[in-house]
């Protein structure tokens, strides 16, 4: 198996660090757990101090300090840095931690409260963690003051399906998009299959539009004799496993992950819809997938398509993407993109990730953090990101630059456009927001790995369902 690991595209290696990430959350769902944190920051948010017109140079003279892991989309602004000194008079000084090791190192720099990061990367799951106990800034006094914000900046232009996954309340039942805004979508991603079209024309097959169909052209095309299997999706025992492709299927095909009654959430991992879904992809990971499924991240799946070893990935779109240009793997030029099966009912509901960028409520240089923050969210900056870097800025937050820049980038991917519009409106977070996220998802994906080493599904999901539903609600 070849495995094509472009250096600058160490975007999702930032998940084999879960099991460090897992351990790194703990301490700050305990706070939360322990009711030290109410969504709120200990420190006053520092929106309504900033008063008068809009000026970009409102902080010139600050020095802040950010926190990033090395990714595409901080290679891409890297080169725009001194654009920003040059319109607001604020230096960057910017610390670069390894995949591995970022959230172990963010976790301890918010938890200290000693504010040495004014800004910071961070994924939309995490919000749930960190926000909780207090350590971000709620950027939404600051959207909302004209005195602090460019009347061009036009939040409402950012995807609504990722303005709604960066806000909460942090209350058990409550969904998505209420409460505090916390951080600011910069590039997100939608899970889609990406496919060989190459030898999808050369068979004269199209790919597939229900799930069951899927199955069997996966199956189809698998020959395991010459080292070429159907479709490539994670594996490993992750949360990483279960957000992808996993939960945009589970939940096209009409599954839930917990429902709210009464205030308390209760896993539904083993209904009759969530049990047969997740026996038909477990089974489709034997029949179809790759042999060391369990083992498998996504370097791994990537790599497969990219190297022709699999004629299909289910994942995230801007992970694909990179397989496709010339330099990065034996297959470019030979890819395409589809949305995947819909549900039963024609809906292309899909899960997304989100890198996002958030303040630190202990930071003493609010306003120059959040005009940096609002400069790299914004229309202007993303136009020029999107034409940066070996890789690009797959895909944008804004509308109105994936529909400008970023669509002139896209003629040598088939499909690509076509399936980002397709998903894009019901495209958000699947899951139900809660501060055991790290923990459960990890379980979920034990689960899975148990149902394809023999166990039998039902019995296994309904003791997943039982443990998730008293973690969720003890955690809290």
């Amino acid at each position: 198996m070849i495995r094509n690991r472009t250096p600058e595209y160490a975007r999702r290696d930032v998940l084999r660090m879960l099991g460090v990430g897992g351990a790194a959350v703990a301490s700050a769902s305990a706070l939360s757990a322990c009711g030290l944190g109410t969504g709120g920051s200990s420190a006053s948010n520092g929106a309504n101090e900033v008063t008068g017109s809009f000026d970009w140079k409102k902080a010139a003279g600050t020095e802040i300090s950010i926190l990033q892991t090395p990714h595409p989309y901080q290679v891409a602004f890297q080169p725009l840095l001194a654009e920003f000194t040059e319109l607001t008079g604020i230096t960057v000084k910017a610390d670069l931690v390894a995949e591995a090791d970022y959230f172990t190192r963010l976790n301890t720099e918010l938890a200290s409260g000693a504010g040495n990061y004014d800004a910071f990367m961070t994924g939309a799951y995490f919000i749930w963690t960190y926000g909780p106990p207090g350590w971000m800034e709620d950027l939404r006094p600051w959207i909302d003051n004209p005195a602090a914000t460019a009347g061009e900046y036009d939040f409402e232009d950012i995807y609504e399906g990722l303005r709604t996954s960066t806000a909460w309340d942090f209350q058990v039942g409550s969904p998505l998009g209420t409460g505090g805004q916390w951080a600011i979508p910069w590039g997100f991603e939608t899970n889609v299959i990406a496919y060989n079209k190459a030898e999808f024309d050369r068979r004269g097959i199209r790919p597939a539009e229900t799930f069951d169909n899927l199955i069997q052209l996966a199956t189809d095309l698998t020959d395991r004799s010459q080292n070429r299997y159907g479709i490539a999706f994670r594996g490993s025992r992750s949360w990483a496993t279960i957000h992808p492709g996993f939960m945009t299927q589970f939940t096209r095909q009409g599954c839930v992950d917990y429902v709210n009654e009464g205030g308390k959430l209760t896993a539904q991992m083993n209904s009759a819809k969530a049990v047969e879904f997740t026996q038909k992809w477990v089974n489709l990971a034997k029949a179809a997938g790759p042999t060391s499924w369990t083992t498998y991240e996504y370097p791994d799946c990537t790599g497969d398509l990219g190297a022709g070893t699999a004629m299909m990935c289910y994942d995230a779109d801007s992970a694909t993407y990179p397989q496709n240009k010339q330099g990065n793997s034996a297959q470019a030029g030979n890819l395409a993109w589809h949305p995947g099966p819909p549900g039963p009912d024609g809906k292309y509901g899909t899960n997304l990730w989100t890198w996002s960028l958030a303040m630190s409520s202990a930071s003493k240089k609010k306003l120059a953090a959040w005009l940096f923050i609002q400069w790299a969210t914004g229309k202007e900056a993303q136009a020029k990101a999107v034409q940066t870097g070996k890789l690009g800025f797959a895909d944008p937050t804004r509308k109105s630059v994936f529909d400008g820049t970023f669509k002139s980038t896209l003629g040598g991917f088939p499909g690509y456009q076509e399936t980002f519009e397709k998903v894009i409106d019901s495209t958000s977070i699947k899951f139900t927001p809660q501060t055991q996220f790290f923990d459960t998802t990890e379980q979920w994906a034990a689960a899975l790995q148990d149902i394809y080493s023999g166990q039998e599904a039902k019995g296994r999901l309904d003791a997943l369902a039982a443990a998730s539903t008293t973690s969720v609600n003890e955690g809290r």
